[in-house]
């Protein structure tokens, strides 16, 4: 895989196809989960872990599967990995997998993690496909931290509450001061799905302007033949 081509898979996931942004895909655990930035972040965390490995374990056995079972074994794949980090997320912290509960094991079912196994991994090497699972998980992950903090800061006038569950210590960043009242619809489903939608309308605004601007830009002039030379001698 060369610069060029990693680039490439780069600006896939983060901007271009972002699964969140421009595929909309995996909306209930993006909804239901941002309801703070520590616990958006950590799903989405787990998300990308999933979704690399499984991306390099079928381009490595893509040639070993029979086409007309594939979307089967791709499931298998796919279930074993995220028991692997369910089970380590109850090992290592358990507070934040008792907060996530039954978003974690999910994620065997997230339409973003089939989607790229079937789209791309099935059809590449397994280097490049690692990277386009880890470019597309990374830019879920960038999507659910800023609708988290948005939706956190809002609604509780905080940031990193409960980061304590991840690295004990550590303690949430009160922005607006105790008095803050907090905007409960901020935290509840509907404001998931309003800031959601800002969200995804701010892309829109800078993709349509951007493309504009790419329109509007100057082509370079091409010198034209002069047309007073004088003709040959025939």
């Amino acid at each position: 895989m060369n610069l060029q081509s990693f680039r490439e898979s780069a600006w896939n996931g983060l901007w271009r196809q972002n699964t969140g942004l421009v595929q909309l895909l995996g909306l209930c655990p993006i909804l239901a989960v941002s309801t703070s930035v520590v616990n958006a972040a950590s799903l989405g965390l787990a998300t990308v872990v999933v979704m690399a490995v499984s991306n390099f374990a079928v381009a490595s056995l893509r040639n070993f599967i029979p086409y007309e079972i594939r979307i089967p074994v791709f499931i298998l794949i796919i279930a074993a990995l995220t028991t692997v980090v369910d089970l380590s997320f109850n090992a290592y912290f358990h507070d934040l997998y008792l907060v996530l509960g039954i978003f974690i094991p999910l994620i065997v079912t997230n339409c973003i993690v089939l989607a790229r196994v079937e789209a791309y991994a099935a059809k590449n090497d397994p280097v490049s496909s690692t990277v386009d699972g880890v470019m597309m998980g990374l830019g879920l992950v960038c999507l659910l931290a800023v609708l988290g903090g948005l939706r956190e800061l809002v609604g509780n006038g905080t940031l990193f509450s409960g980061i304590e569950m991840v690295f004990p210590g550590l303690s949430a960043i009160s922005l607006f001061g105790p008095d803050y009242p907090g905007f409960l619809i901020a935290i509840l489903p509907p404001g998931a799905f309003f800031t959601l939608g800002c969200l995804i309308a701010l892309s829109n605004l800078i993709r349509s302007r951007a493309a504009r601007h790419k329109t509007a830009a100057p082509h370079p002039t091409v010198p034209t033949p002069a047309t007073d030379q004088p003709a040959s001698a025939a």
